[in-house]
């Protein structure tokens, strides 16, 4: 099936839940609301800000929201569409369109418009970075040498990471010495390896 260009192709292709999916939309563009079809779906948006969707499966209609985390959700009607995973869209599902109560709906719609206005987001959490792991060969000097060790505790973890996989990516143990070595003056002046090349 093809990706609907419109609202009206949406409602149009899911035919089952065309009375929820307009009965949606008319609350929800009571709003100042942009209306837009995105990731397939109706989306509505504030200056750029994608707040609400619709959304139609086979067992219910309902509506997406973008920074849903933050509402009180007193009625506990909203669930996480992946627990543990995603941190701020929460869905309200409709199994039935006699469900969708107008006043509800917008109050929902009210403390999403205000959250927004009051610039509260839920940022996505940063990826895991690799896990810093130190050769032994520079380990050991660290051990033995407090004042080189207290210079590589004050550089950045980007920069530990350099030094680190500098040394553990050469092959032989000999090559390994000679890299550390050469590492040490610019560790001890809190340079990057990559300053020796600027």
């Amino acid at each position: 099936m093809a990706a609907p260009k419109s609202v009206e192709a949406y409602i149009k292709a899911n035919p089952d839940w065309e009375k929820g999916i307009v009965k949606l939309r008319e609350i929800i563009l009571e709003f100042d609301f942009e209306e837009q079809i995105k990731w397939q779906f109706p989306t509505y948006s504030i200056a750029g800000k994608n707040l609400l969707s619709i959304f139609a499966s086979k067992s219910y209609v309902g509506i997406w929201f973008f920074q849903g985390g933050l509402l009180e959700d007193k009625e506990k009607l909203l669930k996480n569409a992946q627990e543990g995973k995603t941190k701020a869209m929460r869905q309200w599902r409709f199994e039935n369109v006699k469900d969708i109560k107008k006043t509800l709906v917008k109050k929902y719609i009210k403390e999403t418009i205000r959250n927004h206005n009051a610039g509260k987001e839920i940022k996505p959490a940063k990826p895991n970075s690799k896990k810093l792991i130190i050769p032994i060969q520079l380990k050991e000097k660290l051990t033995k040498d407090k004042k080189l060790a207290l210079a590589f505790e004050k550089l950045s973890t980007a920069k530990q990471r350099e030094y680190a996989e500098h040394i553990t990516s050469a092959k032989q143990e000999k090559t390994k010495l000679s890299r550390l070595e050469k590492a040490i003056p610019l560790i001890m002046s809190g340079k990057s390896l990559n300053d020796k090349y600027k």
